[in-house]
């Protein structure tokens, strides 16, 4: 396996560093999460993290923008955006229906109190950052 090739926006880390103090722990969880995925699938060999819409975004080759954030109008919950055009939270939710929380086709939402499905949310994020190379295979 080669080593995964990170690029960085300088914008993200200041980003980061305006959410609560709770709230950062849990996007930087969500980071690693998206980063570890990526490191360990052969087909991804280079990431890059930035901001769209003002949010920290991570996008693969070969896959679609994964974005994650949180609102002040909505303080006790965080989420995991997706392109909502795609093929990818309708098959999240056929897939972990009852496991996950979802925000029409667009989102999955955390409560802060939640505890993440690691593996199964790797597998949401593995889907996006491959989309192009998987969405076939997807729902319709």
């Amino acid at each position: 396996m080669e080593k995964l090739k990170i690029t960085q926006d300088p914008r993200v880390e200041p980003k980061f560093q305006t959410y609560p103090e709770e709230i950062k722990a849990k996007l930087n969880y969500l980071r690693n999460l998206i980063i570890e995925t990526a490191t360990e699938n052969d087909a991804i060999a280079e990431i890059e993290e930035t901001l769209k819409w003002g949010e920290p975004s991570y996008l693969a080759k070969k896959g679609s923008t994964i974005r994650i954030d949180w609102k002040p109008k909505t303080p006790d919950q965080y989420a995991m955006y997706f392109k909502c055009t795609s093929k990818l939270v309708p098959t999240f939710r056929a897939r972990y229906r009852g496991l996950f929380k979802f925000e029409k086709n667009r989102a999955i939402v955390f409560d802060l109190n939640d505890k993440i499905p690691k593996k199964e949310l790797k597998a949401c994020i593995a889907l996006a950052l491959t989309y192009h190379s998987v969405k076939n295979e997807l729902l319709p």
